[in-house]
């Protein structure tokens, strides 16, 4: 089973008079990466929020939002400071008689300055709350896991078509190769004989140029190397995992032969088929990166 990096979750509870909504989703990233927005009266869950979701997820660039309403009835009450608002009264009292003016404070008024009137709320039970909370983004990790399960087996599909194409690619490559070598020759004998008309040919030295020829046209290991790469691509997918960062690294292993190849190919049929495999690595590289 492989994990796409890209995935969506949501989940809500309401219960306790409350309700947490909490929504997940992802795009790819080398490392894990969690951005959280909750609400303020949230922020000391942030650390626990993390936790929890490093249970469920191992890479990828993670936007949760957390929602929280709390439908306790007499949850916070209205405080008033009797103290501050008897002092407000004497200055403002002391401000009219100093300048002359109307004495027009009335009630509405005093009542709007700071801190005379406040919110207090009654004190939460943290344990209650962070169970609820946990239970909500537990349910929306696992809708973002399964998301990012089917989405993976989407990519594994994918995938291995592509390198079984591959494969057939590298195949041509094997077969044409000993064919590049035997033509070369025969055009050289054929431009030899053109050239030196009747005169006898040197056979040892027409046999030690084609022999380094083949020489610097041989593309045998690279072969072996790129399928083997290959197979084991194959191998991974089926094993599933957190294989991401691996695949990556035999998709640039991979690359590297089909470079060599292209660079040693002395045959135009030989080249476009490189090209060509280096188009479909390239293509299989970009789908690993979304791989978790």
């Amino acid at each position: 089973m492989i994990k796409s990096m890209t995935g969506f979750g949501r989940s809500e509870t309401a219960e306790n008079n409350r309700k947490f909504a909490v929504e997940m989703k992802s795009v790819n990233h080398r490392y894990l990466d969690v951005n959280i927005k909750l609400p303020k009266k949230l922020n000391f869950f942030e650390s626990a929020i993390r936790g929890e979701l490093k249970n469920y997820i191992s890479r990828g660039k993670i936007d949760v939002f957390i929602t929280y309403e709390d439908f306790t009835e007499n949850n916070s009450n209205v405080r008033y400071n009797k103290e501050l608002a008897a002092e407000y009264l004497k200055y403002l009292r002391l401000i009219a008689e100093d300048f002359g003016l109307e004495d027009d404070i009335c009630v509405s008024a005093l009542s709007r300055y700071p801190e005379v009137l406040t919110m207090e709320e009654h004190n939460i039970d943290e344990e209650e709350l962070w169970k609820e909370l946990q239970r909500t983004v537990a349910a929306a990790a696992e809708m973002f896991v399964q998301s990012r399960i089917v989405e993976g087996e989407h990519l594994r599909d994918d995938l291995t078509e592509k390198l079984d194409g591959m494969l057939k690619l590298v195949a041509f490559v094997e077969e044409r190769s000993p064919r590049i070598v035997s033509e070369y020759k025969q055009k050289l004998e054929e431009k030899v004989r053109e050239l030196l008309g009747d005169t006898a040919v040197d056979e040892s030295r027409l046999l030690t140029e084609v022999t380094i020829f083949a020489d610097k046209a041989c593309v045998d290991e690279e072969i072996v190397r790129l399928r083997s790469h290959i197979e084991t691509t194959k191998r991974t997918l089926l094993e599933g995992g957190s294989i991401g960062r691996k695949l990556d690294f035999i998709a640039q292993e991979m690359n590297r032969e089909a470079n060599t190849i292209l660079s040693k190919a002395n045959d135009l049929e030989v080249s476009n088929c490189a090209i060509e495999l280096k188009t479909e690595i390239e293509k299989v590289r970009e789908q690993i990166q979304n791989i978790e």
